[in-house]
């Protein structure tokens, strides 16, 4: 009997909004793409992918980086995993055991944003949530586009993986 690989992804939806785009299958395909896309394998780790509403992502944006507008994603590393190199990718974590994987941290969306910018970019929101959700998943990772070198790394990644799921280069 073939062993089932426990979910990467665990998805909480506080804004119903979100049913109508099977959010818990699309994270779960995006954060298994992603992790595939920076060359690590799904076991032994977890991360949780919340999807909220405006109003909740600017609260967080607000606590946590000193915005206070919303935003389209955020994402919090449960440790930093960054390169001390720039352009250089970021060394992969050490992954947990079976019942007890390391949790890569958090990503949260926001309905409204998203919404926006898919339609203000003509995409579907499906495919812009995509793109968000492998954006998130890259910066627990230790990705990051604060300076020219690591953006072209992580947008590289982004682009190369988006491919894999069906979904247009976003840049």
């Amino acid at each position: 009997m073939k062993p089932t690989m426990e979910p990467l992804v665990e998805t909480l939806i506080e804004d119903d909004r979100w049913q109508g785009i099977d959010l818990p299958t699309l994270a779960e395909r995006a954060g298994v793409a992603a992790l595939a896309g920076a060359g690590i394998a799904p076991q032994g780790l977890t991360l949780c992918l919340m999807a909220c509403d405006d109003a909740r992502i600017a609260v967080l944006n607000g606590q946590f980086l000193g915005k206070t507008a919303p935003t389209n994603v955020l994402s919090w590393p449960s440790k930093d995993r960054s390169s001390d190199t720039f352009g250089d990718p970021p060394p992969p974590p050490e992954p947990g055991q079976a019942g007890d994987p390391l949790h890569l941290g958090d990503v949260a969306l926001a309905w409204d944003t998203c919404l926006r910018e898919a339609n203000e970019q003509g995409k579907s929101l499906s495919d812009h949530a995509c793109h968000l959700i492998v954006h998130g998943t890259l910066h627990l990772l230790g990705y990051d586009h604060e300076d020219d070198e690591d953006a072209n790394l992580m947008e590289r990644i982004e682009i190369t993986t988006l491919a894999t799921l069906g979904v247009a280069n976003p840049y």
